[in-house]
């Protein structure tokens, strides 16, 4: 059950029992960049979790929870606090979890057509539900006390309600089962292609099955859809660098590449010349 990250940071350790996630990190500080698909409700057990959107920050202390919304980019920053290491407990909300939900939860269907909440990331407040819940699950930080998955399931339920008994408006977010409308894909790159996103990613970001964003995105470009992100990922570097007089140090990050090395070789081969003839 035990999950780590893609480079088995064993600084940082995942225990998901059902779509129910125990965090450890270790370390003085970890960022990552969040993206889920589903709903989510993020407790904090101890240390601290600082979340930013790009216009403000959240910051989520020991005894705090947050709530998350599906396909919303924050990047989470987590970190020891008070001479405790950073624990968490994170409930994903699947679609057909919340589908069975709002079949047996008759008193909150008119609820659902209510005008919806603001979508963003919203910090809880306190309530004797989401400390009783958090409270019962601690016990599962240790990873010899594997809980039963109808138990978990039972836990996500208990997060819901928790939620709802908040804010009924909730109900009309968490059960909006409309499918997404497409939307314009290259807007939709021009405006993200700084993030790292797989083919799977992006067809679920516009709205389509993976064929069909296949299909579509021939029609668009001759390129495959990772070489049109890099492409991009260079042009604007090229003209932080010519015309803002940036240095490579300040944007290959920014525009998306993980390290100088990958950003230098690929300018290289695109523009005929390294990145410092360029640069400030």
């Amino acid at each position: 059950m035990k999950q780590t990250d893609a480079q088995d940071d064993p600084m940082k350790v995942i225990f998901n029992y059902n779509n129910v996630f125990f965090s450890f990190f270790y370390d003085n500080a970890s960022a990552c960049i969040h993206r889920s698909h589903e709903y989510a409700m993020n407790y904090v057990y101890s240390g601290e979790m600082v979340l930013d959107n790009g216009k403000e920050q959240i910051h989520v202390g020991k005894g705090e929870c947050v709530f998350i919304p599906r396909d919303h980019h924050i990047t989470m920053y987590k970190k020891p606090c008070g001479g405790e290491r950073y624990c968490g407990i994170f409930l994903s909300f699947t679609r057909s979890f919340l589908r069975e939900m709002y079949a047996r939860l008759n008193r909150y269907q008119e609820a659902a057509d209510m005008p919806k909440p603001e979508v963003r990331a919203v910090k809880l407040p306190k309530t004797p539900e989401i400390a009783s819940l958090f409270a019962s699950m601690a016990p599962y930080f240790d990873a010899d006390e594997k809980p039963q998955d109808d138990f978990m399931h039972l836990k996500l339920q208990e997060g819901l309600l928790a939620l709802l008994h908040i804010d009924r408006r909730f109900a009309a977010l968490l059960f909006d089962f409309n499918e997404s409308w497409k939307i314009d894909i290259l807007d939709f790159m021009n405006k993200n292609y700084m993030y790292e996103f797989t083919v799977e990613d992006l067809a679920h970001y516009t709205g389509r099955s993976l064929a069909t964003f296949k299909r579509d995105f021939k029609k668009l470009s001759d390129l495959t859809p990772e070489k049109w992100l890099i492409r991009k990922r260079l042009e604007v570097a090229y003209e932080l660098m010519k015309q803002g007089g940036r240095r490579i140090v300040d944007v290959y990050a920014e525009v998306g590449f993980k390290n100088p090395s990958h950003f230098s070789t690929a300018f290289k081969k695109q523009y005929g010349v390294p990145p410092t003839a360029v640069s400030a």
